[in-house]
């Protein structure tokens, strides 16, 4: 894979040049994401899709994440990331599907490989409702372990203390591209870490809006 390059920005988010990811991330400049949250309707259940990363991702592995979502590349618009749904789940969406959930301005640090990193991001989010099967997707393996759904009231409850756990049912694939079903315990804390209510809040609107 050749040297990916990213618009960063300045502190009032205007544009500052552009930059590779790797210097991007050593020094915390700003820069743009899209992140899209699958949901679905079925028998009067309202669910909620997210995805469990690869064990072999450089952030945050075999944590539970965001059903899509990617960096905007150089040049891109949030509208050319909508590739995003098709790269990693094999979902074709018309951008007009999408359901704007609003933005959201984040900084996390970590390491990755061995090396430091700050991650300054505004993530433009979106929900996407579907009447397809999980079983229809075609993961990215390389970065998808599974895609799994739970009830968004459940996982409200979830993210805000009433349940210490739930039960939710997806599929995972396997290197040659197979789906097998599967069952998984979730709990907060296997999330992707973020701010202290932002997944409560986030749950909640997508609730609302779709």
């Amino acid at each position: 894979m050749g040297t990916e390059f990213f618009d960063i920005y300045d502190e009032e988010w205007k544009p500052a040049g552009i930059a590779s990811r790797a210097d991007v991330h050593a020094h915390g400049w700003r820069h743009m994401t899209f992140h899209c949250w699958v949901t679905r309707r079925e028998g009067g259940r309202h669910y909620v899709w997210f995805q469990l990363r690869q064990s072999s991702k450089d952030t945050f592995p075999d944590c539970f994440d965001i059903t899509a979502a990617g960096h905007l590349a150089a040049g891109e618009t949030v509208r050319d990331a909508l590739r995003e749904l098709k790269e990693e789940l094999g979902i074709d969406a018309a951008f007009e599907s999408l359901l704007p959930l609003g933005s959201h301005d984040e900084v996390t640090a970590g390491t990755a490989g061995g090396v430091p990193f700050i991650d300054h991001e505004r993530s433009h989010e979106f929900a996407l409702p579907v009447d397809v099967p999980l079983s229809s997707l075609k993961l990215q393996h390389e970065e998808v372990a599974g895609v799994y759904e739970a009830e968004l009231a459940a996982v409200i409850d979830l993210f805000e203390g009433r349940r210490s756990e739930i039960i939710a049912r997806g599929v995972e694939s396997t290197a040659s591209g197979e789906l097998l079903p599967a069952k998984r315990t979730v709990t907060a804390d296997r999330f992707v870490p973020r701010d202290g209510g932002y997944y409560a809040e986030l749950f909640r609107t997508i609730r609302r809006l779709t």
